[in-house]
């Protein structure tokens, strides 16, 4: 299977974006992937808006790289601030940046 990091936005509407990120996982596993996406384990255990442990979360995720066939972004509700750090780290690490759309997500306006 091939390792990929999942990329999809967190802050903001955390419910909404939560929701579109099972999405994407289910999209991965779909097409035969192993995915993993730090966002959705961190702040399991990691309060997000405590900054040291923000910290802790992302730098977390970006030491996956290393190990990734590829980094999939997930952009139907926009590139974050955070993705775009990971997106720039990945160039140095990660053979392959994909872009994707899920089509039930591409529909829908941002915000909605």
């Amino acid at each position: 299977m091939r390792r990929v990091i999942v990329e999809s936005p967190f802050a903001g509407d955390r419910e909404r974006n939560h929701a579109y990120l099972l999405d994407c996982l289910r999209d991965c596993y779909a097409r035969g992937e192993a995915p993993i996406a730090s966002h959705a384990i961190g702040p399991l255990v990691l309060d997000d808006d405590v900054p040291e442990e923000r910290s802790i979360g992302i730098a977390a995720g970006l030491a996956w790289q290393a190990g990734a066939d590829a980094v999939c972004v997930y952009g139907d509700l926009g590139i974050s601030r955070g993705m775009q750090e990971a997106i720039d780290h990945a160039r140095g690490y990660v053979p392959t940046i994909e872009y994707r759309s899920l089509p039930a997500w591409a529909q829908r306006e941002v915000g909605t």
